[in-house]
């Protein structure tokens, strides 16, 4: 079965009402339609036939949302009998309704009998889940989460799409606390486990590096088979210090590895290199996606891949095809300048990964428009002035700096430095001070909206 994952998904999760009394153990309120076309937690997408489930948030309560629910939607869970429940759909109650949607997940999940690969880490899990689908479906049909809905409320929502056609699901898994790793591998169960790297990445919910590894290590609780990073010491140590007892499969470039780069060139934009199996067998990968951190991310799917008897030659295909995630050091240019465009997240290391690279490809002048990095707790303040002293290193030309935090970063920057309060006041300066030759790096935590210095 060749180039599955890339077909549109025209099969359809059903869910019974029998499943989902089952999965919750939930009360009939109402009964009307028996199956279910699929889950929404959206009252603004949900499509017909599917099953709304009424969350409870801090800024929003979806039963306020019913009405509109079930005007598509063929039914609802909710946590509370209502009085202004539809005849015509079917109502469950159940005492905690994101709960519900979890155990939906793990039951969705548990009663099919196909492996699950979850990806985490500190930075490229998005890009590695999204590279590792694309090699496995070369041979397999592959259910991944979409875009990063990766924690205890996306990752059960992108489980309930299972299908009788699925045959791997590849699922990211992020964290912000110690347990959540653990909670998402609850509902999820993974046979396969990556680990890309431990770095400084919201260690608000963290306090130190040692339970930021704890956490990402409690992937390892679950998974029979590990695909870790050899050149991440500190990640390396902690495995040992685990006691995990299941399989490893090494991936990495200095130290020796299972799977292994070599002859690396990276490129104004993409890179090529030597992919090598084993001791024997290698293929020369041309990618698009450019950076040596990138090269990592694409060993750890090559990895999966290799696990799964996916032909090399296929491996290949699918790393030299793949063109990137959306929003994570994109290129364009525009009236001779070239914009790198990383505005997803960042985090000490993504940061320092970005303007290296900045640093790297620039013809003319390196400009670096960089907003806050948030969720950093105590660390915060000396993380940003070690990004300017970094810069300064690096001879960044000018720094635009974005935000309060950014302002220890310009403080400690030594060349031409601009702060500015929010990304339309550093868009309009850029668009004054920019010219034809420069190269210009913008990137943000998510929270600062970076994307907002391009509109217009």
């Amino acid at each position: 079965m060749n180039n599955v994952a890339c077909q549109e998904r025209e099969d359809m999760a059903v869910l019974t009402i029998e499943d989902i009394i089952a999965a919750t153990g939930g009360k009939i309120i109402r009964r009307n339609a028996g199956s279910f076309a699929g889950v929404s937690i959206d009252s603004r997408n949900i499509q017909e036939g599917e099953l709304f489930v009424a969350l409870k948030g801090g800024r929003f309560d979806g039963h306020d949302f019913l009405p509109q629910a079930l005007e598509k939607g063929s039914g609802a869970i909710v946590h509370a009998p209502q009085t202004a429940h539809r005849e015509d759909k079917t109502i469950i109650q159940v005492r905690d309704t994101l709960k519900a949607l979890q155990d939906i997940a793990r039951f969705s999940r548990i009663t099919k009998d196909i492996p699950v690969v979850a990806v985490t880490g500190s930075n490229g899990k998005t890009t590695t889940k999204e590279l590792t689908a694309s090699i496995l479906g070369t041979q397999y049909r592959i259910l991944k989460n979409t875009g990063n809905l990766n924690n205890h409320i996306g990752l059960p929502l992108s489980l309930t799409k299972i299908s009788d056609e699925d045959q791997i699901i590849v699922l990211e898994m992020g964290a912000s606390a110690p347990g959540e790793i653990r909670e998402l591998c609850g509902i999820a169960v993974p046979d396969y486990g990556i680990l890309t790297n431990i770095s400084r990445a919201h260690l608000e919910g963290f306090h130190d590096m040692q339970t930021v590894r704890k956490t990402k290590l409690e992937l390892l609780e679950t998974v029979r088979v590990a695909v870790v990073n050899a050149d991440d010491r500190f990640l390396m140590e902690g495995i040992h210090l685990s006691g995990f007892k299941g399989a490893i499969m090494r991936y990495g470039i200095e130290t020796p590895a299972d799977i292994r780069a070599t002859n690396i060139t990276l490129y104004e934009q993409g890179s090529a290199f030597h992919l090598h199996f084993g001791e024997n067998q290698f293929v020369e990968v041309s990618a698009h996606i450019s950076g040596m951190f990138n090269i990592y991310n694409l060993l750890a799917a090559a990895s999966i891949g290799y696990l799964f008897h996916i032909d090399p030659e296929n491996i290949k295909k699918a790393i030299d095809s793949f063109t990137g995630v959306p929003m994570r050091l994109e290129f364009r240019e525009f009236n001779g300048i070239k914009i790198i465009s990383d505005m997803y997240n960042a985090n000490p290391a993504s940061m320092e990964v970005a303007v290296r690279e900045l640093a790297r490809i620039r013809k003319g002048r390196s400009i670096a428009v960089l907003g806050d990095m948030l969720e950093l707790g105590s660390y915060e303040e000396e993380a940003h002035r070690e990004l300017g002293r970094c810069m300064s290193e690096l001879s960044i030309d000018i720094f635009i700096a974005v935000g309060p935090r950014m302002a220890f970063a310009a403080s400690e920057f030594r060349g031409s430095v601009y702060i500015l309060n929010n990304p339309e006041e550093a868009g309009r300066f850029l668009r004054d001070i920019w010219g034809t030759g420069d190269t210009v790096l913008i990137k943000g935590s998510r929270g600062m909206h970076m994307e907002r210095v391009l509109e217009g």
